[in-house]
């Protein structure tokens, strides 16, 4: 599928990989090639970085090449922590790392943190919230670790050598609720904090279902009514771009107003500020009473205190929000005969 900016860009993102594995050097070389194709209003460009990869001649290309914005995988500052998680730097790598960052100049910056290590321990994560909160980013992300296949602690959770807590882990997710916005940091979205006006436009902009294109292997889109991904397989994509100047996609998922509608409720369930039946249904030009079955479905939630409603936005407060993926896999679809 060839696909190329019809219109101007306004957030950029390079990551969920590596970035910062390439030479400053290349690194320059891809900005441009990003600068060229995205235009001139772009209003965030975030590239994501891990500790050990950081260097004045990296950050100096990716800031000369007009990123503004630098999300660095700190995961947490606690040596021991970190060596569960099977990450390569030390802590101290975090400290100077961010410290070349901030001295470059960059726009913004997030760091994001990781609960739920095998053996972590409450106050070692209030300890990480705090170091995080010390250093002063725009930005703090915090996520819960998962357990991905084909991993050293996925083998250990197989073997039953480790097992997963959902009350520990909610007593990770609560503090973190309580802690950041009391020090300044404001909870826009169930795993992201930031100061006032510094939110991540690229992720809002993902959330609230508007138009996203993916380059490169694995890479997912939603653009002009669909909803697919990049082949991951390397050799595939890069051969298809050679001899086809496109990209193989898979999963190609036809996306209708109705499904557009139906996801952004979805997503709106993460977000702080949540989501109004009215406004999704002028958005999608779908008639007010096709949300009739989501109304009556959050009744209930409402009544146990799970939802809190005002006219006809709704939002899920601290009890809710821990609940908020069981709530949101049980979603009805909307009516399909209005």
């Amino acid at each position: 599928m060839r696909i190329a900016p019809p219109r101007s860009v306004e957030t950029i993102f390079i990551g969920g990989g590596t970035p910062g594995v390439l030479s400053p050097d290349e690194l320059s070389e891809l900005c441009e090639i990003v600068r060229e194709k995205a235009g001139d209003e772009v209003k965030e460009w975030s590239v994501e970085l891990a500790p050990n990869e950081v260097t004045p001649e990296k950050l100096g290309a990716l800031k000369a090449g007009g990123v503004t914005r630098v999300s660095l995988g700190v995961q947490t500052f606690d040596a021991e922590l970190l060596g569960e998680m099977g990450r390569r730097h030390p802590p101290e790598k975090a400290l100077t790392a961010y410290d070349l960052i901030r001295g470059m100049g960059f726009e913004s910056v997030n760091l994001d943190l990781i609960f739920g290590a095998p053996g972590q321990t409450i106050e070692q994560w209030e300890g990480d919230l705090s170091r995080a909160v010390e250093l002063s980013p725009e930005h703090i992300s915090t996520y819960c670790l998962t357990f991905e296949e084909d991993t050293a602690l996925y083998a250990r959770l197989a073997k039953g050598e480790l097992s997963i807590d959902p009350d520990r882990e909610a007593a990770f997710y609560e503090l973190a609720w309580e802690y950041l916005p009391s020090r300044g940091y404001g909870q826009y979205e169930i795993s992201n904090f930031a100061r006032i006006g510094m939110e991540s436009l690229h992720n809002l902009n993902t959330w609230r279902m508007n138009e996203w294109l993916g380059y490169g292997p694995s890479a997912a889109s939603q653009f002009g009514g669909k909803r697919y991904r990049n082949v991951s397989n390397l050799e595939a994509w890069g051969h298809s771009l050679e001899e086809n100047n496109a990209s193989p996609v898979e999963d190609v998922e036809a996306l209708s107003d109705r499904s557009l509608a139906h996801d952004s409720v979805l997503f709106g369930l993460r977000l702080n500020a949540g989501f109004d039946f009215a406004e999704i249904g002028r958005r999608f030009s779908v008639p007010f009473s096709a949300f009739d079955p989501l109304r009556l479905f959050f009744r209930r939630f409402e009544n146990e205190g799970l939802v809190k409603r005002e006219g006809d936005r709704y939002r899920l407060p601290v009890a809710g929000r821990i609940l908020a993926d069981a709530i949101a896999s049980e979603l009805p679809e909307l009516a399909t005969d209005v």
